[in-house]
């Protein structure tokens, strides 16, 4: 735990979607780090190995930057320690997908990257997590609960056209599409014995599951939740490392749904992967689920990358929950509302090149 996660936004989408506030208040649309756009691959199911965009302090980067200004860059799950003295960082011989909030300072892997400040926030459409029920596990995927935009009137448009040229340009860059989880993470930065190119990678910080979750799993990624939470998590030079590890919080505040047992297996990436199944529960299905279809049917933007089945092949071997697919047919609601929409207008086959 947390083995699995989704994430769907093109390039250009993760950077509208991530948008952050700095020290004075102004929000800022972070910029994708050099050529890390093309590293990145949309992905249904996410495994460890794969490139994710994360969010951290360009300072890390470029020392005369401020520390609270922000960059995307793609990272690959799974952390390789600086120290690693090995050519090869796959023969990291322990897990560093998820590291525990209460041992960060125990673990020379995970405290020498705390202390340096090297705190980022991964992100991610949601996760999957597994229930075990008796001789099978149930799949859930889990996210932030999602608010419908709502339509403004025509006073409302009127007095929008009166505000500040400032106002206006934020307002235009204003993502309405689907909110992101934004999970804390540590990362670190490995460079090959033998001389090449540097390899960044992370890990995804865990807590005790909130309330809701624990009927799923005991353990869910940290979730920061609000801007002020990932402004602080990512200023490394405001906020000390030991007061950080305040916000590593269990919280109540993410919804889910089942989901088919296609996601078992990471070769399989597709928008059946989200799409709610019945659980054979007395659970109906959540607004912010509706909201899923919607957003899947009705995003058909040409700048959405597709799925990269290349990268796939590369993370099959990997995942923390590649379970045989059942081959009994599983019995599966009717999607309806945004979520509905969402998964249709993003069902574009893997690439195969």
């Amino acid at each position: 735990m947390c083995g699995r996660t989704a994430c769907t936004l093109a390039p250009d989408e993760v950077c509208r979607a991530s948008r952050y506030r700095d020290r004075a208040g102004q929000r800022r649309q972070p910029r994708w780090k050099e050529e890390d756009s093309d590293k990145y691959r949309p992905s249904y199911n996410k495994s460890p190995q794969s490139m994710s965009p994360v969010l951290l302090s360009l300072r890390h980067f470029d020392k005369n930057a401020p520390v609270d200004e922000c960059v995307l860059a793609a990272m690959r799950w799974g952390l390789v320690p600086s120290w690693f003295k090995e050519s090869d960082p796959r023969k990291v011989q322990y897990n560093t997908n998820n590291c525990r909030s209460d041992t960060l300072l125990e673990k020379k892997s995970y405290k020498d990257p705390l202390l340096k400040g090297q705190r980022c926030v991964i992100l991610a459409d949601g996760f999957y997590e597994w229930r075990r029920q008796e001789k099978d596990k149930q799949p859930f995927f889990i996210y932030f609960p999602q608010v419908h935009k709502q339509e403004k009137t025509e006073e409302q448009e009127a007095l929008q056209k009166e505000n500040t040229l400032c106002s206006l340009e934020e307002d235009k860059e204003e993502w309405t599409g689907w909110k992101v989880l934004t999970i804390a993470g540590l990362f670190d930065c490995w460079m090959p014995p033998g001389g090449g190119d540097p390899l960044y990678t992370y890990t995804v910080i865990t807590v005790d599951a909130s309330p809701n979750l624990q009927c799923i799993h005991d353990r869910m990624p940290a979730i920061l939740d609000g801007e002020e939470e990932i402004r602080k998590w990512l200023d490394y030079g405001e906020v000390k490392s030991l007061e950080a590890l305040h916000l590593l919080q269990s919280k109540n505040t993410l919804t889910y749904h089942c989901v088919s047992s296609l996601v078992n297996n990471s070769r399989n990436n597709s928008p059946e992967c989200l799409k709610p199944v019945d659980p054979q529960i007395k659970k109906e299905p959540t607004a912010s689920s509706k909201m899923m279809m919607s957003w899947l049917k009705g995003s058909k933007s040409s700048k959405r990358k597709e799925p990269d089945s290349e990268e796939t092949k590369e993370e099959e071997h990997m995942g923390a929950h590649n379970l045989p697919i059942k081959t009994s047919p599983e019995k599966k609601t009717k999607p309806a509302g945004s979520l509905q929409q969402w998964l249709q207008g993003a069902g574009k086959k893997p690439r195969t090149n």
